[in-house]
């Protein structure tokens, strides 16, 4: 059963909060909605579980209209941020209330209750009530209660943003696993453009109420359609600056300028944006047509064998991040070299200039 979204918009008084949006999840499908803080991914969740009304267009689930159904007579399950569990309850009876609703046979309740409580590492701890838990294990819970539901569609609105490294680290391996083969749809709301490249599925980028671009993961990632998007799908945040085009070479200011090669020499003259990603930006000569640019180092951070160096660069700050340890001191004047074959370009409109 697909879920589609048909112009479906959200407008409180004269504030949009959903612009009309079309989106169309398939059965089996993992999907992902990136996008900052406030960007619109737990309002669109609701639209699409309905718990928010749609005040235009339409959502579909299954082939039929669902717009007007409440989120009661639908098999949705939702994991939020903010854990919420039955303070009277023990960790066995929360996980099982769904079960227990639905009239399940008590061996099922205990085999399924075991096995999620196996899953998420809470097995010690189902004798106890919430109120006996950290923070942690009590997310874990309420994450347990909402998949062993078995819904048609699981919301996971940043479920794994409380919990510690080393838990969020296994979840995310086990995330996927544990959805493959059923027919459920699963919507996971992320801040993070990398968890986004560990899940894979489908990925939308969000922005100020709109869906930018929706498609499989790393195509979205490796294509962006426009500026917007490459910067919801870029952390460290892409480096963006205004280069000119005259004849066969790309300027950025007077001093750097770089041969136009493949597609792009038959490009226009005029002026254009290009990105970067910060891997993309090293202190060392590397890759297919590594350019010179030089600023005034601002931080440099450090871990295990990776530096991240923000610079300035024309009144712009730019990133490096690169394999190596590169101690640059704060302050001093650097030479670092950006890779232009793997440069994203963007027209006046900010749409991805693909030829």
């Amino acid at each position: 059963m697909s879920l589609e979204l048909r112009r479906a918009a959200l407008r409180v008084g004269a504030e949009t909060h959903i612009h009309p949006t079309d989106l169309v999840c398939e059965p089996g499908s993992f999907n992902i909605l990136l996008g900052t803080t406030l960007a619109g991914k737990t309002t669109l969740m609701k639209l699409m579980a309905g718990l928010e009304k749609p005040t235009s267009g339409e959502v579909w689930f299954g082939g039929r209209n669902v717009t007007g159904v409440s989120v009661r007579r639908r098999n949705v399950s939702m994991v939020y941020q903010q854990f919420i569990n039955y303070p009277n309850m023990t960790v066995f009876e929360n996980i099982a209330s769904p079960l227990r609703v639905a009239r399940m046979a008590e061996t099922e309740i205990k085999r399924r209750v075991g096995t999620m409580a196996e899953l998420l590492k809470l097995s010690p701890m189902l004798e106890r009530r919430p109120a006996e838990l950290s923070g942690g294990q009590q997310q874990r819970t309420a994450m347990a209660r909402a998949l062993v539901k078995d819904a048609d569609l699981v919301l996971l609105d940043e479920p794994l943003a409380n919990l510690d490294f080393k838990l969020r680290e296994e979840l995310r391996d086990e995330l996927p696993r544990l959805f493959a083969g059923r027919e459920c749809i699963v919507v996971y709301a992320t801040t993070e453009p990398v968890e986004a490249l560990l899940f894979g599925g489908f990925t939308a980028c969000l922005h100020e109420g709109r869906v930018t671009q929706f498609g499989p993961t790393g195509e979205t990632y490796r294509a962006p359609v426009d500026l917007v998007s490459a910067q919801v799908f870029s952390d460290p945040p892409i480096n963006v600056a205004t280069v000119t085009k005259a004849g066969a070479e790309f300027r950025l200011g007077k001093m750097v300028g770089w041969h136009a090669e493949g597609p792009l020499a038959g490009l226009a003259d005029g002026t254009y944006t290009v990105g970067v990603r910060p891997h993309h930006v090293s202190p060392e000569e590397a890759g297919g047509q590594p350019v010179p640019v030089e600023g005034k180092v601002l931080v440099t951070e450090l871990s295990g064998s990776e530096s991240v160096i923000h610079f300035t660069m024309r009144g712009e700050t730019w990133v490096s991040q690169s394999h190596g340890i590169h101690p640059f001191p704060v302050g001093s004047e650097q030479r670092l070299y950006a890779d232009m074959s793997q440069a994203l370009f963007f027209d006046a409109a900010g749409r991805r200039i693909t030829a």
